[in-house]
C-alpha cells in the first residue's frame, strides 16, 4: 500500500533521529522520496471532509509537518502500549482505526492499521527490549520538539487506547508512565488522565492530582495549572479533530473541578 498521501509532507524534526529512522523502516522508500512531493492542493488542509483550515501564523508545510509528525508519533507510542500486555486487542486496534477513519477517511484508516502492524513486526524482528529502547529514544526526540500541551495530548490518546477494551491492564499503565517520563513529563499525568470521565469524588481529586486533605488554595492552584496546560487552543495548530479531543478532555477536567467545588462548598 502506498502511504504517501497520508504520511507525506512530513517536515521538521521527523526528518532525522529515531522517529525518522523508524518511519523509513515501516514506510519504506516512500518516506525518503516523497517528503516534499506528495502534498497537493487537493490533499493539503483537508480534514473531516472539509477544505481549508485556520493555520494562524503557520505555513501549509509547517502545519502539515507538525500534524503528520504528531500522528506518526502517536502510532509509534500506540504500538508500544497496545503490545504492553503481550497481546493485541481488536478493540484497541479498532479505536485507532476509527479515529483515523472519522477524520481522514477509509484509506487513512487502512494505512494507519498497516503502519501499526509494521511496527508490531519491527518489534518482533528486533526484540522487545530493543524496541523499548527505540521507543524511549523516539520519546526523547518528541520531548525536544513538541510543546508540553502537545505531549499531553499524545498521552491522552494513549490512555484512550488503553481503555478501549473496557479495562486498563497494569502493564499498560507502566508502559504509559514510561512514555511520559521518557517525554520528560511526570508519571502522575497518567494517573490524572485515568481519572477523567469518572463520576466519583475520589477520581475527581485524582484528576486534579491532589489529595482530599489538600487545602482549598492547593486545590484551586492545581486546577489553574491543569486548565492552563490542557487548554484546547494549545493544540489547535494540529487540526480540528485533535483540538476536539482536547476539548473533551478539558470538559472532563472542569467536571472534576465542579464536583470538588460542590463537595467543598466553594
Amino acid at each position: 500500500m502506498a502511504f504517501g498521501k497520508w504520511i507525506g509532507g512530513i517536515v521538521g524534526f521527523m526528518q532525522g533521529g529515531p522517529l525518522g529512522a523508524l518511519a523509513g523502516i515501516v514506510l519504506g522508500g516512500v518516506f525518503d522520496t516523497m517528503l516534499n512531493a506528495v502534498n497537493t492542493p487537493e490533499t493539503q488542509g483537508t480534514f473531516d471532509g472539509q477544505s481549508g483550515y485556520d493555520t494562524h501564523a503557520y505555513s501549509t508545510d509547517s502545519y502539515q509537518g507538525q500534524r503528520n509528525s504528531f500522528l506518526f508519533s502517536m502510532l509509534v507510542l500506540s504500538s508500544y502500549i497496545i503490545k504492553a500486555d503481550g497481546k493485541v486487542m481488536h478493540s484497541e486496534m479498532e479505536l485507532v482505526r476509527n479515529m483515523l477513519r472519522q477524520n481522514f477517511g477509509e484509506v487513512a484508516s487502512q494505512q494507519g492499521d498497516e503502519i501499526l502492524r509494521k511496527l508490531f513486526d519491527e518489534q518482533k524482528r528486533i526484540g522487545v527490549q530493543q524496541f523499548k529502547n527505540t521507543v524511549a529514544d523516539c520519546c526523547r526526540q518528541i520531548a525536544m520538539n513538541m510543546s508540553y500541551a502537545q505531549r499531553l495530548q499524545l498521552l491522552n490518546f494513549l490512555v484512550m487506547i488503553s481503555q478501549a477494551d473496557g479495562r486498563v491492564d497494569a502493564t499498560e499503565v507502566v508502559a504509559m508512565k514510561e512514555c511520559a517520563q521518557w517525554m520528560q513529563m511526570p508519571a502522575a499525568e497518567i494517573d490524572s488522565m485515568l481519572g477523567l470521565g469518572k463520576d466519583d469524588l475520589e477520581s475527581a481529586y485524582r484528576v486534579l492530582g491532589v489529595s482530599p486533605q489538600a487545602s482549598d488554595e492547593e486545590v484551586k492552584k492545581a486546577y489553574r495549572r491543569l486548565a492552563l496546560e490542557h487548554h484546547p487552543d494549545k493544540v489547535a495548530s494540529l487540526g480540528d479533530d485533535i483540538r476536539r479531543a482536547a476539548e473533551k478532555k478539558f470538559q472532563e477536567i472542569n467536571a472534576a473541578k465542579d464536583k470538588i467545588w460542590k463537595a467543598r462548598g466553594l
